[in-house]
């Protein structure tokens, strides 16, 4: 599970796989819930404070996976063609929903270098403060959508600052469970729920041709959402290895 962590990069003294299995991000009034497996990975900097952590991006670049996970409802759930103005990207929606292409998928990914990612290991397992900070953008997959259909950006990322512990209004996480294994050189925390409802949502650009569709995406959606309108709950595991165990591993 460490193949792709940087072990012999400069001032990385250890690694991070955590899978998220299950859970949802909710934006505005669209909750899409989480159902296929997404890989956080990387390694982890050597840094003065002991229980803070800046990552280092995966060997093969997917320090977060690009999972789909489908949005319910699909496109009909999202954009109403009848009440998009301009005659031709109507008849190209209409054209879709004959063609039966009305799957949209939203993909989560990293809005900023992997260095942007922090793992504070002790407010994981108190469970108070800030366990995960995680600069997120999610693209929006479908034809009609075009290719840049994005909400939150490289400029104005979607930051969830995840807890373990309780929200104000809302979800409340849990640390999980650790166990030791080879000997010491490998922590695995299982049962782990991050959930944060504190972060705001940007609204959705550069859907359909031009952004045309942005507005009705943005109405449909209730975005932008302000801190508070919006939750994000990450349920799975995390796995931490020193150096030193990953090391040996690969002899």
């Amino acid at each position: 599970m460490f193949a792709q962590c940087p072990v012999h990069g400069a001032h990385v003294n250890g690694c991070i796989y955590s899978p998220t299995t299950s859970g949802y991000i909710k934006l505005g009034k669209q909750e899409v819930p989480i159902v296929n497996k997404q890989v956080l990975q990387g390694g982890l900097l050597r840094e003065e404070e002991e229980f803070v952590k800046h990552l280092v991006g995966a060997l093969n670049g997917e320090t977060l996976s690009k999972t789909a996970q489908k949005v319910p409802g699909g496109l009909a759930g999202l954009v109403e063609c009848n009440k998009i103005s301009n005659f031709l990207v109507r008849l190209a929606c209409e054209g879709i929903f004959e063609n039966g292409l009305t799957g949209v998928n939203a993909v989560t990914e990293l809005a900023a270098p992997a260095g942007s990612v922090v793992l504070n290991t002790a407010a994981e397992q108190l469970g108070q403060g800030t366990a995960l900070t995680l600069p997120v953008k999610v693209h929006l997959e479908n034809p009609l959508l075009g290719g840049e259909c994005y909400i939150g950006s490289t400029k104005e990322p979607i930051t969830l600052n995840l807890t373990t512990g309780k929200t104000t209004g809302g979800p409340t996480g849990a640390p999980g469970t650790q166990k030791s294994k080879e000997e010491g050189g490998i922590l695995e925390i299982s049962g782990v729920s991050l959930v944060s409802n504190s972060f705001s949502a940007p609204g959705a650009t550069g859907c359909g041709l031009f952004g045309i569709l942005d507005p009705l995406l943005n109405a449909k959606i209730g975005l932008p959402a302000a801190a508070g309108k919006n939750t994000a709950v990450l349920n799975g595991s995390v796995e931490l290895a020193n150096s030193s165990a990953v090391e040996a591993s690969e002899g």
